[in-house]
């Protein structure tokens, strides 16, 4: 399976927009959808692999199994959620070398304090040392075997010491070779806006939320702004929890006799869009081609 790199979807798609894949279905449906790349994040892939919040509780093992799953779905470049590395230096090299034995295209890499960490972006309690999370990313950047590796350094500092705070250290990581920069947590336009004026040049991304006070904004406006790199982080997750949730409460009271159900309207077209994504035809087609022969035939 080859893929290209993440560069060369930036380059592809100005900006270019990533859904987060949960899974290797959600993974498999992006493609098929027309995207160029898709983004794996923590608080998606954990809450639906191990029904678990993102608050650290998680390790690189239980990472690494989530993403293999999900990058053999498709040849689609992605970025992975590296969270701090796991660990200090040495276990940062090895996420990096791990997560590019596993096709991650690129690796963000965050100062938050792990002992503190909020699945929310704008709810970071605390950051680790500049000096730490430099070291951090000089480890990262060395532990590379492919130069196409890409490094994006989130910072969560605006959440525990303010948007000033966040944009020196944006541009501290910068000054260190990394490929490209997320600031976490920004709450208005104006912020948005301030941050693509200060790292005007930079490789930045930014992430759009539903259900949170956050302002929604369109991929081309925050292009607009400087924006390489738009993620979705809950929109799939969010809409596909809410689906179930209906569905399992109107079985619930299917099965207590208090509302009849009928099948979905549109349950065919769903499940041509899922043999589509699931290539059932392709395993159909090589399970007629070999097929044993019967009993008593040559």
């Amino acid at each position: 399976m080859q893929r290209v790199s993440i560069r060369s979807a930036l380059d592809a798609e100005r900006p270019l927009v990533t859904p987060l894949a949960s899974d290797a279905l959600a993974a498999r449906l992006i493609e098929r959808a027309g995207f160029r790349a898709f983004a794996i994040g923590g608080s998606a892939m954990l809450a639906v692999r191990y029904a678990l919040p993102d608050v650290g509780l998680a390790g690189l093992g239980e990472m690494a199994d989530g993403i293999r799953d999900i990058a053999a779905a498709t040849p689609l470049p992605f970025f992975a959620d590296g969270d701090d590395g796991y660990g200090d230096a040495k276990s940062v090299a090895r996420t990096v070398e791990s997560y590019e034995r596993l096709g991650v295209g690129a690796i963000l890499l965050e100062d938050q304090q792990r002992e503190r960490k909020q699945p929310r972006a704008d709810g970071a309690k605390g950051v680790v040392s500049e000096a730490e999370m430099t070291q951090k990313l000089r480890a990262a950047m060395s532990a590379r075997s492919n130069p196409e590796t890409f490094i994006v350094a989130r910072t969560d500092a605006y959440g525990a010491l303010g948007l000033d705070a966040a944009i020196r250290r944006a541009e501290r990581f910068l000054s260190l070779g990394v490929d490209g920069i997320f600031v976490a947590g920004l709450r208005t336009e104006a912020e948005y806006a301030a941050v693509g004026r200060a790292l005007n040049g930079a490789i930045l991304s930014a992430a759009v939320f539903e259900g949170v006070d956050t302002p929604w904004l369109a991929p081309q406006a925050l292009a607009a702004m400087g924006y390489r790199h738009v993620s979705f982080p809950t929109s799939l997750l969010f809409r596909a929890v809410g689906a179930m949730q209906q569905t399992l409460a109107l079985l619930r009271r299917h099965a207590e006799g208090r509302e009849a159900m009928a099948p979905g309207p549109e349950a065919a077209q769903q499940r041509r869009v899922l043999d589509d994504a699931l290539d059932v035809e392709r395993w159909r087609r090589i399970e007629t081609e070999y097929a044993a022969p019967k009993d008593g035939a040559s």
